[in-house]
């Protein structure tokens, strides 16, 4: 039950901190936060209401978890922010809880590693193992896959989603969904530009699977297949691979549509 916190620091008796917690200098703690085990809370942290951290976490000076949302509908009703197990957030990263519309949560998994002030705003749903580069930003309601890379400076618009996998390039502006394996990159004219193949050869995938992928590229974007041709001819063609029926699913469900080829 061991727990080191600086004199300096400002933290609820309501507040429920596990073991090996240990809390920096300047930071402040709301009465029903939770901080789980061996979390490390640098300095000047604040972490909102109704704001949990699972275990092993690690969170850099000027950091702020779980406050209000950026949202002028928001009418301080009781809304979450939930974050996993093992992630570091750096200096000055921001994550808003969520909002009543907006299903009043914001959830971020495990193991993601968020570079200096990036940005999450309400209600977005991100997995696991993703990358945030500098100033990245999410606006609401947006979906994130897991093991993305999200190129510096970068913002992915409301209701979008980014697939599993996907790169963004930095200073990209995402207006629509983004592919998952693909690098999406542009600040005007954001296009598809093929699947990230370091990338996934770096994370394991084999060169079958990714020739799979380069080949569902091609024939959705460099052939005269419309895009529901095309997606079925790459689910017949490709579809017993598990990445390629997830792509094709991830296309189909597109509201908002994607950013092409």
């Amino acid at each position: 039950m061991a727990r080191s916190i600086h004199a300096t620091s400002t933290v609820s008796p309501q507040a429920e901190l596990g073991n090996d917690v240990s809390i920096g200098p300047y930071c402040t703690i709301d009465a029903s936060a939770v901080i789980g085990d061996n979390t490390e809370l640098k300095s000047h942290v604040v972490i909102g209401p109704h704001t949990i951290l699972g275990v092993n976490n690690i969170v850099y000076p000027f950091v702020s978890l779980g406050l209000e949302p950026q949202d002028l509908k928001f009418g301080r009703e009781v809304t979450r922010c939930e974050i996993g197990d093992r992630n570091t957030f750096r200096e000055g990263v921001t994550v808003n809880r969520g909002t009543e519309k907006g299903g009043a949560i914001t959830r971020i998994g495990n193991d993601n590693f968020m570079m200096t002030s990036a940005h999450i705003a309400h209600d977005c749903q991100v997995g696991d193992k993703n990358i945030f580069a500098n100033h990245a930003t999410l606006a609401g309601h947006v979906e994130l896959g897991s093991e993305c890379n999200i190129g510096a400076f970068s913002a992915v618009h409301q209701f979008c989603r980014v697939g599993n996998h996907a790169f963004l390039g930095g200073f990209t502006v995402a207006t629509l969904d983004c592919m998952p394996y693909m690098k999406t990159v542009g600040a005007r004219g954001t296009k598809s530009y093929g699947v990230n193949s370091i990338g996934l050869e770096r994370k394991g995938f084999s060169r079958d699977q990714i020739a799979k992928l380069k080949e569902a590229h091609r024939i959705l974007f460099h052939s005269d297949l419309d895009r529901d041709q095309g997606l079925i001819e790459i689910v017949d063609k490709l579809g017993n691979h598990p990445e390629i029926t997830y792509l094709a699913d991830f296309i189909k469900q597109s509201v908002r549509g994607i950013h092409r080829g």
